[in-house]
């Protein structure tokens, strides 16, 4: 069986889409004899991972934007991209973007869907363009797999799609995420200048992500500990002066650390050199970095909304983020409780040890195979 698997976002893109997508393609050549045939469209920014170079692909190169118009009124004009996956037996579009096929099945991994539920957190035509086409994707997809289980929620709930169409795979932490020795620690503190105690927030810079209220709760509880900040690992995305705005206001310039984007390889030790690893957001698809926190033995503390709770389960202590209050509290609870902090460092990797991207694969052949044998 020839796969098609859609790995721009790994190619062009360094964020969450990205890292799903290089982690499940990774995961499915350790899993198969004959390997996918890796499919994208090469942008200016494209990186194509070294460790894939042997591997069968098809590329072609097209703007982002111009890319995605085309494969949108494609299916709008059912029209057949067939000619790009020669000999396809599946096509796995990973990002929200399916290409119109005739006589080929589809599957569509959706990772959230934010831009419905949360439209002021979205550029305009970004907003506009995905609540136009997401919809028609999931219907024309042959089946979807969803991240977590709320993400499965949101789409029975909002499109009305079929609770067999859709199957919950669940992302993991990569394996190089683990309890990383002092002498390691270290040395990442050493190359970041990291502060002796902070709280750490990793993800792209953007509404979601609820920075602006942690910044607030990290001014209240710096009203008794003037030594904790807060370190930002992520690039800036969109719409993120409010946050700025805030630090400022705040007086918290010298609080707040950003650190941009952080290598791979630095980030397990990044994470363990936290005092307490914050997932603040209003929403997550599948909130990865969660996993990858609990992974390296770094203390919890997380928002309780969409699939949070599904991944870390008992293991992080829980706030309301809309609650800037409630937020300090937890925080402050965890913060000036060393047995708690130890025990909830214990008990992360345990956790994170509950997924791996070697079911993930699994999981997803599982899907392929049932969608082909029904295909026809």
């Amino acid at each position: 069986m020839t796969i098609y698997l859609d790995v721009s976002a790994a190619v062009n893109s360094r964020a969450g889409l990205g890292r799903y997508t290089r982690s499940l393609a990774d995961a499915l050549v350790a899993e198969l004899e004959m390997p996918p045939t890796l499919f994208y469209n090469r942008t200016a920014q494209a990186r194509v991972p070294e460790a894939w170079r042997h591997l069968p692909q098809r590329a072609f190169r097209m703007g982002y934007k111009p890319w995605r118009m085309l494969v949108w009124q494609g299916q709008l004009l059912r029209m057949d991209f067939s000619r790009l996956v020669p000999g396809a037996a599946i096509f796995h579009a990973t990002e929200h973007l399916l290409l119109p096929l005739r006589d080929i099945p589809t599957v569509l991994t959706i990772h959230d869907l934010i831009f419905k539920l949360f439209p002021e957190h979205h550029k305009k035509l970004n907003y506009y363009f995905l609540n136009l086409a997401v919809p028609l994707f999931v219907r024309r997809a042959d089946a979807i797999i969803a991240v977590s289980q709320a993400t499965k929620n949101d789409l029975m709930r909002h499109y009305g799609t079929p609770d067999h169409k859709i199957t919950v795979v669940h992302e993991a932490a990569a394996p190089h995420f683990r309890v990383v020795p002092p002498s390691e620690v270290a040395r990442v503190r050493a190359k970041y200048d990291l502060p002796e105690r902070f709280l750490l927030s990793v993800g792209t810079i953007e509404p979601r992500k609820n920075l602006t209220r942690l910044v607030e709760a990290l001014a209240n509880l710096r009203k008794d500990d003037r030594n904790l900040s807060l370190v930002v690992v992520g690039s800036k995305g969109w719409m993120y002066d409010e946050f700025f705005a805030k630090v400022e206001e705040l007086g918290l310039q010298s609080a707040v650390r950003m650190l941009g984007f952080v290598p791979d390889e630095d980030l397990p030790a990044v994470f363990r050199a936290a005092t307490i690893y914050v997932m603040a957001s209003v929403y997550e698809g599948a909130g990865l970095p969660l996993l990858e926190a609990m992974a390296c033995g770094v203390p919890v503390v997380s928002s309780r909304e969409s699939s949070l709770p599904e991944l870390g389960a008992d293991v992080p202590r829980y706030f309301n983020p809309y609650d800037v209050e409630n937020m300090t509290e937890v925080l402050r609870l965890v913060l000036t409780d060393e047995p708690l902090r130890a025990h909830l460092a214990a008990q992360g990797p345990l956790r994170a040890g509950r997924f791996s991207w070697q079911r993930a694969a699994r999981e997803t052949l599982d899907v392929y195979e049932r969608v082909v044998r029904n295909y026809h």
